[in-house]
């Protein structure tokens, strides 16, 4: 029984059709992570016992003739920010170390409702902050395709575990590329929903306007299968959306693309960009107009100013939400201090890491009285420039086309002596999330070197169906072999 390279359909189908019982699936995945945890380093939690406790719940369901949700027996991983009720939840922060939530996020109560089977949570920076999963407090996470690179953030975690076949499904969260970027280095499908459309109740919060929950898969119709498990509206989460689109996002899949138009931003082509991340979307633009996609330039003249309105907005969002780590509720907390100021002081200086601690000071300087109008306020309003630029595009074109990322994944320690070069790495995917817009990174093609390159489909509001229809019949043209190398010494 192959289940490293199998996807999530093809799990959920051999479960039902008693070709394998969940337990098998299940030991299966947990062996597979034995094997690759040593070099990989994707989980900080493997949920042995109760994953197997779990899978034979499902069994005698199936036994017993009981209706099964359409993930049934399916092994899952989960990014560890998002709550499991018994299980550590430690957002990969020293500060949460003992953390066990009493309460299940709402994406893990949708996810074993439909059969999924949690085997693990998964690395991250710390509190989501980091775009190589090196911020962690606990461990650095390996690219499965390149042992020596990262495999981005902050939800590298995630997508290292589909990459190196230990689950077909895991989540992450997107705050401002956080499963595209991670997706395009690893080489999976990685989708950032419309903002709202996923309920983040239970997802330990980053910057609450720009943070997003979503699926990081094999391939594209496992990704939207997911999809239809994970949306809708959920009355704890203040920003749930009570309108979402009702019908199943694998419908129309294989459709023709033919009288469809993308933009292709020329912002998107500029000087900067990996010349082998250039080619591939060059070729990328080629294939789909032989599908009979209509491709155009257009200009997206707010783009390179995103950058600096996201890292002013998502760090004040984060001083305001991670003041509530105090020392005092939860959470560490030191052995001495001799009063309550020494507390708190101790408690975020230890406890904290340094991209927490620079992120939470470059917030709380822009929210700062003399400062907010300067910084934060110009960067609210330059937000709603870029969503009525967006706007403005959707009017006419379907999706707009562009890379994921500048550069290829990066060796690890290369970017971590510089910050702000590694915050250029943003660049493609943050107006995204500034504007609450949909986005999916899908494997487009494969570097000289070997290393898979992503390309980003952005969508207007809720328009996750024209997004994966697109990714699903370019996936289908291009046919590309993603099994890692990590992977395939598994197959061995």
């Amino acid at each position: 029984m192959n289940t490293t390279t199998s996807t999530m359909q093809e799990q959920h189908h051999q479960f039902i059709t008693r070709q394998a019982s969940a337990r098998e699936l299940t030991t299966a995945a947990l062996e597979r992570i034995a094997v690759t945890e040593p070099k990989v380093k994707a989980y900080l939690t493997v949920c042995d016992a109760a994953a197997l406790e779990q899978a034979d719940r499902l069994d005698r369901q199936l036994a017993a003739g009981e209706p099964l949700g359409p993930l049934a027996g399916v092994p899952v991983a989960l990014k560890d920010n998002m709550c499991t009720d018994g299980i550590l939840t430690t957002c990969a922060s020293k500060m949460l170390a003992d953390f066990v939530p009493p309460y299940d996020a709402t994406v893990t109560t949708q996810l074993q409702a439909a059969g999924a089977v949690i085997v693990g949570k998964t690395n991250l920076d710390e509190f989501a902050m980091g775009s190589t999963t090196e911020n962690s407090a606990y461990q650095v996470t390996a690219n499965p395709w390149d042992l020596t690179r990262v495999p981005g953030g902050s939800s590298g975690g995630s997508a290292a575990a589909v990459a190196a076949g230990t689950v077909s499904l895991a989540l992450g969260s997107d705050t401002g590329g956080s499963i595209r970027q991670p997706a395009a280095f690893c080489g999976v499908v990685g989708l950032k929903p419309t903002y709202g459309l996923v309920s983040r109740y239970g997802l330990i919060a980053f910057a609450s306007s720009l943070d997003q929950i979503g699926p990081m898969t094999k391939n594209v119709k496992d990704c939207a299968l997911a999809l239809d498990v994970l949306a809708g509206h959920d009355r704890r989460d203040a920003s749930s959306l009570q309108y979402a689109p009702t019908a199943s996002y694998t419908a129309g899949l294989e459709a023709p693309l033919t009288g469809m138009k993308a933009a292709f931003p020329k912002e998107y082509r500029q000087e900067g960009i990996d010349p082998e991340i250039r080619r591939v979307m060059e070729e990328t633009a080629a294939t789909l107009e032989s599908l009979g996609m209509v491709i155009e330039e257009v200009s997206l003249p707010y783009s390179d100013a995103g950058l600096s309105a996201y890292y002013l907005i998502s760090s004040a969002e984060a001083s305001s939400n991670l003041a509530r780590f105090d020392g005092i509720r939860y959470g560490y907390r030191p052995e001495t201090f001799e009063n309550l100021e020494e507390l708190m002081l101790k408690t975020r200086s230890e406890a904290f890491g340094s991209e927490v601690k620079r992120r939470i000071m470059l917030g709380t300087y822009a929210l700062s009285s003399g400062y907010y109008d300067a910084y934060y306020h110009r960067a609210q309003l330059l937000r709603n420039q870029i969503r009525e630029q967006f706007t403005g595009i959707f009017s006419t074109y379907d999706l707009v086309l562009g890379p994921v990322t500048p550069a290829l994944p990066y060796v690890q320690g290369e970017k971590t002596d510089n910050p702000l070069e590694m915050y250029l790495g943003d660049i493609f995917t943050v107006d995204v999330n500034l504007a609450g817009l949909p986005a999916l990174s899908l494997p487009g093609g494969f570097s000289k070197s070997g290393l898979p390159v992503g390309v980003q489909f952005i969508g207007g509001h809720l328009q996750e169906s024209k997004l994966l229809h697109v990714a699903y019949q370019l996936e289908q043209t291009l046919g590309l072999d993603l099994t890692s190398p990590v992977a395939k010494e598994v197959l061995k």
